[in-house]
């Protein structure tokens, strides 16, 4: 190649070449960073790029629990309808999760109901479940009082189908030995259940204190009910098997009850979560680097993480020593960062 102006022209293309090759990696490592396993078990969320200020999505979505609120909606300074705003502006969170006691008169007046979907619709929040309570003990030994509690779900059922939601998380409580209450609540299950699937709604359990804290016999329950809209919802901190009794029914007077024996979070969690539809972060205080204090949340959520769950993780603050709203912001602060470690 003894022309100049080809020999240039040569090396021009060789270092067009060379400096492309050399890029090419890069280019590729951008290019795959935003892509997203969804179809694997454990969907995983692509890395911010150097020097770019986009948060790093996280491997499940955030809902925000009513219950954060009880005080300021017990007390008047909040209604039901306000909630769904709330959670939007005040916060960001645009799922949210309700409890029946703050409409309890109110699951089949559809004028209400459609002023609170209307709510929703305007703030672009989506509705996830409704917490019911108060209608009954689904692991009655009275087969009549039982039956009655079942049927006593049936309008939250419909209630949730024309709000949106996919669930409604009932109790597992009743009188009797273990077994005997597992066999009652595994009946009352079932039943609901089939009505559940005619609306396509979920019924999901919560760890709510007696045998239903008990990581093994929830997940026996769960084995033996065997229906696929029929789950958990796993919460962090209501692992308590025994406790004082409160000197009424309010929330007042159970926050001051003492737990006598206790199940192991971790391994309660563990054994839910093979059945979670959804999952309940409790937090009630913080040390002065915004970890929970009561729940090591690293730990619990890498739990959630393994068993493969990518649904909503909600939200609920039950603490005295902060607000409800900062309680609230500093449980949203940190299952950002644990969540952003851990996808």
């Amino acid at each position: 190649m003894n022309n100049p102006k080809q020999r240039r022209e040569f090396l021009r293309q060789m270092a067009l070449y060379t400096m492309g090759a050399g890029m090419l990696p890069s280019i590729l490592a951008a290019c795959n960073s935003g892509s997203s396993t969804k179809g694997s078990k454990d969907s995983t969320a692509a890395t911010a790029l150097p020097g770019s200020t986009e948060e790093k999505p996280l491997f499940f979505k955030i809902s925000l629990a009513e219950w954060s609120f009880h005080q300021a909606l017990f007390s008047n300074k909040m209604s039901h309808l306000d909630f769904p705003g709330k959670a939007k502006k005040d916060f960001g969170i645009e799922a949210v999760e309700y409890v029946n006691q703050f409409f309890k008169d109110k699951a089949n007046d559809k004028a209400y109901l459609a002023d609170l979907k209307k709510r929703c619709s305007d703030n672009g929040v989506r509705s996830v479940l409704i917490m019911c309570d108060g209608e009954g003990e689904m692991g009655d030994s009275d087969a009549k009082k039982r039956l009655k509690a079942v049927e006593n779900h049936y309008k939250w059922v419909e209630a949730a189908e024309y709000l949106g939601c996919h669930a409604i998380r009932v109790n597992a409580a009743g009188d009797g030995k273990p077994e005997e209450v597992a066999k009652a609540v595994e009946e009352s299950l079932a039943k609901l259940a089939e009505f559940g699937s005619t609306h396509n709604i979920n019924v999901i359990v919560e760890n709510h204190g007696g045998n239903s804290s008990n990581g093994k016999w929830l997940s026996s329950v769960m084995k033996a009910v065997n229906r696929p809209n029929c789950g958990t919802l796993p919460d962090f901190g209501n692992f308590c098997l025994n406790r004082t009794k409160p000197e009424n029914d309010t929330p007042e007077a159970w926050a001051k009850t003492k737990c006598l024996e206790e199940y192991d979070r971790y391994e309660g969690v563990t054994e839910l979560m093979p059945f979670a539809k959804g999952v309940s972060a409790k937090t009630h205080d913080f040390d002065a680097d915004g970890n929970c204090i009561e729940t090591d949340y690293r730990k619990i959520m890498k739990i959630v993480k393994d068993a493969g769950y990518t649904g909503h993780v909600g939200i609920e603050y039950e603490g005295t020593q902060l607000s409800e709203d900062e309680g609230v912001r500093k449980t949203l602060e940190l299952l950002k960062k644990v969540g952003a470690e851990l996808s």
